[in-house]
């Protein structure tokens, strides 16, 4: 890993790149979503402070276990004065996430442990589907694939339309 000299205190986006791991593109995807930013030289090019690796580890480190980056922007957002997350920060904020993770890891849970009956319907229109219907909450509009596509007429709620092939008839 490069390192930088003590006295340089503005990092170009290559620097920042190379110290930070992340591709210069997910850099200025970060800076558009206002999770780091910037200052321009004259001559238009973009200086990153110093503390700014701070914070694209932190970034990449909530990415990581899955938070969202809305999330991460609204934590960083928090900082007074956009200061860089301290270790006192992240340990606040992973634990405030850490309810959010658990319920995310018992739903990966709850689909893999159903993933097989998927497999087997091959087309995801089991009445029970945890899929695209978890706890089978239109399971009493009939089997099929009602998520996929919505019928045009829609029978009041309670009783069912007979689309069967005697309807048809």
């Amino acid at each position: 890993m490069p390192q930088i000299p003590e006295k340089i205190h503005e990092l170009t986006v290559g620097q920042l790149s190379a110290r930070s791991g992340a591709a210069v593109s997910a850099l200025h995807f970060y800076e558009a979503k206002g999770l780091i930013s910037s200052s321009r030289t004259t001559g238009n090019q973009r200086r990153y402070t110093r503390d700014t690796l701070r914070r694209v580890a932190f970034v990449r480190a909530a990415q990581r276990v899955g938070i969202p980056l809305a999330t991460i922007r609204e934590a960083l957002a928090e900082l007074p004065e956009e200061r860089t997350p301290t270790r006192e920060d992240w340990a606040r904020l992973s634990e405030a996430w850490r309810s959010e993770l658990d319920e995310r890891i018992k739903q990966l849970n709850r689909l893999r442990d159903h993933l097989t009956d998927c497999i087997g319907c091959g087309c995801l229109s089991l009445a029970t589907c945890v899929l695209s219907n978890p706890d089978d909450v239109v399971g009493e509009r009939g089997a099929g694939s009602r998520l996929m596509t919505e019928p045009r007429e829609r029978a009041p709620r309670g009783r069912r339309r007979d689309t069967g092939p005697k309807a048809r008839d």
